[in-house]
């Protein structure tokens, strides 16, 4: 597997000189001209340099603001930014549960501030044909830490994922050394514990003692998960189908998945993996090992099942673990021991997946007028700084030294004591994030294995230790549309992706049986399904004879 990702990258390297070796010469030159726009930018900036601006600067920036954490104008994030960069963000503030309504319609009048992050690979193809946002990697020779890092960790097959059919990306992606998986199933240990159960370490196992906890509390539905009123299946399809090798929920992408075998795309929907997902679902929801309920309750509705004691399962990830599930169980059962466990092995045995089988995670667009600012190089280096260097990534995360973390001999970090973040110092009064705006997802994510795990606690770092040593799955090749056959595919992928979440549901609580499979397909096919995998398979051969 190894080896394979080294002849990956180095097609894939070899391509990207191409790509920049056949670029149109008036790009290049309009690219390369910076006199006009270096106001405010360092002349010898580089990797391991920080970033601080000429002169002071102010840039403006989508905000995408979490309710657990609040924007405050008073954190020490902001005053401290400045204070290192000279640079002041002017934030455009939008909800988290508006974000990507609001993106959309502040990019589509033409308001757009510079700064466009919290942006999932894939999100940005809407807004490439309008020419609202910028094509980046015309301008990566500018952000140095962000190039060595895809240099360094063999990023560039992630990287071309991103590529459009003119062989640009339009998203700076947050890079991360390793796959990353956060997301799994939360798990009463103590009732396992209690019943002789060991944690199960395959879908079989965690479905033979969901049996044994439906056996001991009759009433208990052993599995009620939450986030279905986000996405059909949300977690459970994604990590449960990724198993099978046909991910739905929020691994369902644009609904194709790469067939490293037959060489092409095919469409996840109608695989057998993702049927054998379904059947397996459904055998739990038969058996009334899942909640029905889970598919369609508020989250606050499945907690507080877990809460009471009428689950012992839920989804989670590392902080809602921390922060949403394990105060109020306390509270309720000061003996009960909730864990996160590793996600269960299917039938492809032990693997390890990020967001959309890359190693990126969500980044930050730019605003094609940002480009003719006087003060662009100075921002693409100030985001090059705050999002891609060591320096900028730990202070994004940890904060100050000697306020909110400190570092002992060895270099391990700490939180000071009267500060917590994620259950780390849990009777500390202040808060990492809520009172000084550090480890704020706008800004932290991403970077090297070593900054990724500083803050988890050791029971997270030995989740991840798990998960990192399985097989990392192939990343897709590129597969880029044109603009026409983006507006076409946009037409077919809403219709057929709801086809999948109504019809999944269905075959999963038994309200359709799996002897009407081949007549869903069928049905998937006069929705335009073989057009839409055909569109998709053109376009990979396409891009795969124009730039390798």
């Amino acid at each position: 597997m190894i080896e394979m990702n080294r002849r990956q990258a180095l097609v894939a390297i070899g391509a990207f000189a191409a790509l920049a070796a056949c670029g149109s010469g008036d790009d290049k030159k309009k690219s390369d001209d910076f006199s006009a726009n270096r106001d405010g930018a360092m002349p010898d900036y580089g990797p391991g340099k920080q970033f601080k601006a000429a002169a002071p600067l102010t840039f403006t920036m989508l905000y995408n603001n979490h309710p657990f954490y609040p924007i405050k104008n008073d954190w020490l994030f902001w005053s401290e930014l400045t204070k290192r960069t000279g640079v002041t963000i002017q934030p455009n503030v939008v909800p988290l549960s508006d974000y990507e309504e609001k993106r959309s319609l502040i990019i589509g009048a033409g308001d757009a501030p510079m700064i466009i992050p919290k942006t999932y690979p894939a999100q940005e193809t809407a807004f490439v044909a309008s020419g609202a946002i910028l094509p980046v990697s015309d301008y990566i020779d500018l952000m140095p830490n962000f190039k060595d890092r895809v240099a360094k960790w063999n990023l560039q097959p992630d990287l071309d994922t991103l590529r459009q059919e003119d062989g640009r990306f339009y998203l700076l992606p947050g890079l991360h050394q390793d796959f990353w998986v956060d997301y799994s199933l939360a798990v009463r240990k103590d009732v396992l514990d209690k019943l002789g159960l060991q944690i199960p370490g395959t879908w079989d196992e965690l479905r033979t003692v969901m049996k044994a906890l439906k056996e001991e509390y009759p009433d208990s539905y052993p599995l009620s998960d939450r986030w279905g009123q986000l996405e059909t299946g949300a977690n459970l399809f994604n990590i449960i189908g990724t198993s099978y090798g046909a991910p739905g929920g929020w691994g369902y992408g644009d609904g194709t998945k790469w067939d490293a075998t037959a060489g092409k795309f095919a469409f996840t929907g109608a695989m057998e993996g993702y049927k054998q997902m379904l059947q397996y679902l459904h055998t739990l929801a038969e058996e009334k090992l899942l909640d029905p309920e889970s598919f369609t309750q508020s989250d606050e509705q499945a907690i507080q099942k877990l809460v009471s004691g009428k689950s012992f399962m839920i989804s989670s990830n590392a902080q809602t673990l921390v922060n949403e599930y394990r105060p109020p169980l306390s509270k309720a059962n000061p003996k009960a021991e909730l864990v996160k466990i590793p996600v269960p092995i299917g039938p492809l045995g032990p693997i390890k997946y990020g967001n959309g089988n890359t190693r990126l995670e969500n980044g930050v667009m730019i605003s094609k007028k940002a480009r003719d600012s006087k003060n662009f190089v100075a921002m693409m280096q100030f985001i090059d700084w705050l999002w891609y260097s060591d320096e900028g990534q730990l202070f994004a995360k940890w904060g100050v030294e000697g306020v909110t973390y400190t570092k002992d001999a060895s270099g391990r970090f700490k939180l000071t004591d009267d500060v917590d973040f994620v259950g780390l110092n849990p009777k500390a009064p202040k808060h990492l994030q809520k009172d000084f705006g550090f480890s704020n997802g706008v800004f932290a994510y991403g970077g090297s294995t070593e900054i990724l795990q500083s803050t988890f606690s050791e029971e997270e770092i030995a989740f991840q230790k798990v998960m990192n040593a399985r097989n990392p799955v192939q990343v897709p090749p590129p597969h880029p549309l044109s603009d026409e056959e983006r507006e076409q595919a946009t037409l077919w992928q809403a219709p057929l992706k709801d086809h999948v979440a109504q019809n999944s549901l269905k075959f999963v609580l038994g309200k359709r049986d799996f002897g009407e499979w081949d007549a869903y397909v069928a049905e998937l096919d006069g929705k335009n399904m073989s057009a839409y995998v055909n569109l998709v398979n053109g376009a990979y051969e396409r891009y795969k004879k124009a730039h390798g």
